[in-house]
């Protein structure tokens, strides 16, 4: 696999377009950085990382609206991949959605939404964009 975040992003696109409540994804300290981050933000219920004897994994539970079934997460797109990386500054810092989604940036202060980012002042990798 030459594309780690880029098949944790597709895991979790798949396992909406499913239906699944939970979904597992192998382990890596960018997965739950991002994992963290969707959780905080409310498109996804709760995660927890697995100890398994191979390797860990992470558990996610994902978010559906209570009444309709829709999915909390209509796109979520990998933007910088290996072969192509997009930076970004404070000054051409991208919005989602005009700001109704977010953008997750690997940046010196770490992994981090394109609000935190301008925030503390720093720009860095757009990795992707969800909403």
């Amino acid at each position: 696999m030459t594309d780690p975040i880029a098949d944790y992003l597709t895991r979790i696109r798949n396992a909406y377009l499913a239906g699944k409540k939970v979904v597992e994804i192998p382990a890596s300290n960018m997965k739950m950085a991002i994992t963290k981050i969707l959780c905080e933000k409310g498109y996804i219920l709760s995660y927890k990382l697995v100890d398994g004897t191979p390797y860990n994994t992470i558990k996610i539970a994902l978010k559906y609206h209570p009444e309709t079934k829709a999915a909390a997460i209509k796109s979520i797109v990998r933007v910088s991949s290996p072969g192509l990386r997009k930076y970004a500054d404070v000054a051409n810092m991208p919005r989602v959605l005009n700001g109704l989604g977010i953008a997750i940036l690997s940046t010196s202060k770490g992994v981090i939404t394109d609000k935190e980012a301008k925030d503390l002042n720093v720009g860095g990798e757009v990795i992707c964009y969800v909403y």
